[in-house]
């Protein structure tokens, strides 16, 4: 039985126009696409459904009556100091920090770990509404300089400046066009690596962020301090391979730079490198030359990942999952590129998630194990075990230290710890490790809620992970709200970490929250990832519909109580189950989704998807999509179903006028399709619950969001969910 509608009368809304020319030949199949004129987004038509929609959307959310008691909730415990892990350059320390409600992190700088800590770049001071944000930053060897990328309203375009980290002073210093980029620093300290794209040509759509236009021709820059970036050193480019994506790594000694190209989004990578003190007149010597570095190929195919963690001169270490789907540690010595040692074999049930190299001759090791972190010492040389060190069941994030470093710090956080970072020294025989910083939450008290991990039989038997957070205590009787959570794409794993939102909804809606380590993730390697990708993305469906299945079997909850939810690939699992299972849920929020399959990859970045998803384009691929596509599989249930009263649950896709990575054509095609197969195009249809769309302005992808924007669309979705779950407060 689907759920009774939560509003009084049922909606009315806005016509959109239906082009039904358009209709495209996928080899042999015609397939209608009435609503293309929803790609543009600069087209006034599309801006006013836009409009019209945002204000039915405004006018619902004004009946959810728990809005205002989650934002003032959700802000009062977020209002609380967060911290980064501390990291060191020259003898300076820097960190991030966020007093509570700060729109952005600000950065601070301290001579020494009790120094007086001081501003180095607040983006709070950037703009006037909080959209500006730091999406990367690097400094200098010598810790003089700071160089940072800026990007607007969430937008993945990023301007590259630099500051004098002693005075504060922004130098003149402004590299445009810069997208998916790290910032590298060569060790004389006098400039730095990053990658940009070339700038569009005079007359194109210059509103960076709302384009979306394929990203192609990446290329590889170094910058000189003090010059203009007509200036710069293109030091690689591969014109015959226009979706490649290069980055530049300065190795520890900074002798060598890492080339690494990427293509799609698997973990694969070709690896060049140059011997930086092999130039003859070093980097300067190419001022004005046409010629690229001389990088020489050690990795020269997409068959494996291959991440560097250290080197002594030409010895390498490097992670890689080359004939180890769960990873591993090899060796290699650049004058004997053919002869690859292990240095820590794969291990049987763990993924081997990072390594890092520290106090000389050790490193820091992370493990996943059963979605749960393990965090060891080894010896860098042997790669021996030589310290396990004692963590809670949860997730260790930005691991802070190099090679010269003998003192680590990490993060670490949980469903219940909202954050601790640890200070390790290694210096003595034994880890001395103690808390450096513990961030501290005022009102939450974690042992009010309890914490279980269960494994759910997917439809083909295999073992599904899924998280549960409730109340201790509570009765399975199948009366409880539950939001359940997945992603499962892009071997992404999601692993325990505290969420504000999530807590205030299981202590005042009485929710029951849960995570699903979905296949497609990397939760358990690379086999993992695989097993939900291409010619089986079905899995993901399958294993998600288990896990609510579970939940319901299990007394946690019941159909008309259940809301799921993800975001991007996420979106596209929540899109897809409800075609496939209207029946089993309440209540729905697809955020940023990727809805149309069939044309995904002719936008910004979406061309790097297709390592996933597959691509139209090709027959036998077009043949898996379409099958779960959610833009070409809404079917009205009550026409499927004839014998039982069913209709599509209460939804809300969610997605922002900026976002840049999956452009916000997917969320608005799938919006006017689902408004007029169910709702529109018959009399007195019997699909009562709600069917709206979240359109965000002046917002991306979800990186770099101001902190009051969080908040606000936590609530709406939030008291949404409460409304269609009919979910009471509790004080």
């Amino acid at each position: 039985m689907g759920s009774l509608c939560a509003l009084d009368e049922p909606l009315q809304y806005p016509i959109a126009r239906r082009d039904e020319s358009v209709v495209e030949d996928y080899h042999g199949v015609k397939i209608d696409d009435p609503y293309r004129w929803l790609e543009d987004p600069d087209a006034e038509e599309v801006k006013e459904f836009v409009q019209k929609q945002v204000k039915l959307t405004e006018s619902v959310l004004e009946k959810c009556e728990t809005r205002e008691k989650l934002r003032e909730k959700i802000t009062k415990l977020f209002d609380h100091p967060r911290y980064d892990a501390p990291f060191r350059r020259a003898d300076k320390y820097f960190y991030s920090h966020n007093t509570g409600l700060q729109a952005q992190n600000v950065l601070y700088v301290q001579d020494s770990l009790d120094g007086e800590p001081e501003v180095l770049l607040d983006p709070n001071a950037l703009s006037e509404d909080g959209t500006v944000s730091l999406n990367t930053l690097s400094v200098s060897e010598d810790a003089k300089y700071l160089a940072y990328g800026l990007s607007a309203s969430g937008s993945d375009w990023v301007t590259i400046k630099v500051m004098r980290v002693e005075d504060k002073k922004v130098e003149a210093d402004t590299l445009s066009w810069v997208k998916f980029s790290s910032i590298s620093w060569t060790h004389d300290s006098k400039g730095f690596f990053y990658s940009r794209y070339p700038a569009p040509k005079e007359g194109e759509n210059v509103d960076a962020g709302t384009e979306t236009n394929s990203n192609l021709y990446h290329e590889l820059y170094y910058h000189f301090l003090g010059t203009d970036q007509s200036e710069d050193i293109l030091c690689w480019r591969d014109p015959e391979n226009p979706k490649y994506l290069f980055g530049g790594s300065v190795t520890d000694d900074g002798k060598y730079v890492l080339l690494y190209i990427g293509e799609g989004c698997d973990p694969v990578n070709k690896l060049y490198y140059c011997d930086l003190s092999s130039l003859p007149n070093g980097l300067l010597g190419l001022k004005g030359k046409n010629d690229l570095l001389p990088f020489i190929k050690l990795i020269d195919e997409f068959d494996a990942q291959y991440h560097d963690i250290a080197n002594d001169d030409t010895v390498f270490t490097f992670l890689t999952n080359k004939d180890a789907p769960k990873y591993k540690l090899v060796r290699v010595d650049l004058k004997e590129p053919t002869v690859w040692t292990d240095v820590i074999q794969e291990a049987e049930k763990d993924v081997l998630e990072s390594a890092c190299a520290v106090n000389g001759n050790q490193m820091i090791v992370s493990y996943l194990s059963d979605v749960k972190y393990v965090l060891q010492i080894r010896d860098l040389k042997s790669g021996s075990l030589l310290h396990q060190l004692p963590i809670d069941i949860g997730t260790v994030s930005g691991i802070s230290a190099r090679r010269e470093d003998n003192v680590v710090f990490f993060g670490f956080t949980s469903f219940l710890a909202p954050g601790i970072i640890y200070q390790c020294n290694l210096e003595s025989e034994v880890p001395d490790m103690k808390i450096f910083r513990e961030i501290v939450v005022p009102g939450f008290d974690r042992s009010e809620f309890h914490v279980d991990q269960v494994f759910v039989p997917s439809k083909d038997g295999t073992k599904i992970p899924m998280f549960i957070v409730a109340r201790k205590n509570i009765l399975l009787d199948g009366s409880h709200p539950c939001l359940l959570y997945g992603y499962g794409g892009f071997n992404i794993s999601l692993t325990p970490s505290f969420s504000v939102s999530r807590i205030v909804l299981t202590r005042h809606l009485g929710a029951v929250f849960c995570i699903a380590n979905i296949r497609g993730g990397g939760e358990y390697g690379e086999e993992w990832h695989k097993a939900g990708s291409l010619a089986k993305k079905q899995n993901c469906f399958d294993d998600f519909i288990s896990a609510a299945e579970y939940l319901i079997s299990a007394g946690y909850t019941q159909p008309k109580k259940l809301c799921i939810e993800g975001g991007s690939n996420g979106g596209l699992l929540v899109g897809a189950c409800i075609n496939q299972r209207p029946d089993l849920f309440g209540c729905a929020l697809a955020h940023v989704g990727v809805m149309d399959m069939l044309r995904f990859h002719k936008f910004t970045i979406g061309h790097a998807w297709t390592s996933d998803y597959g691509c139209s384009d090709k027959e036998e691929e077009f043949h898996w999509i379409i099958k779960y596509s959610p833009l070409h599989n809404v079917r009205r249930p009550w026409e499927q179903h004839p014998d039982q009263p069913s209709q599509y649950p209460s939804t809300m896709l969610l997605t922002a006028d900026h976002d840049d990575r999956v452009v916000p054509l997917h969320s608005l095609k799938l919006l006017a399709t689902m408004q007029y197969v169910l709702c529109t195009n018959l009399e007195k249809s019997p699909q009562i619950n709600p069917i709206i769309g979240r359109i965000e302005c002046k917002a991306g992808h979800g990186a770099g969001r101001p902190t009051q924007k969080m908040i606000d669309e936590a609530a709406d979705r939030y008291s949404f969910m409460a409304k269609m779950l009919d979910a009471s407060w509790i004080e």
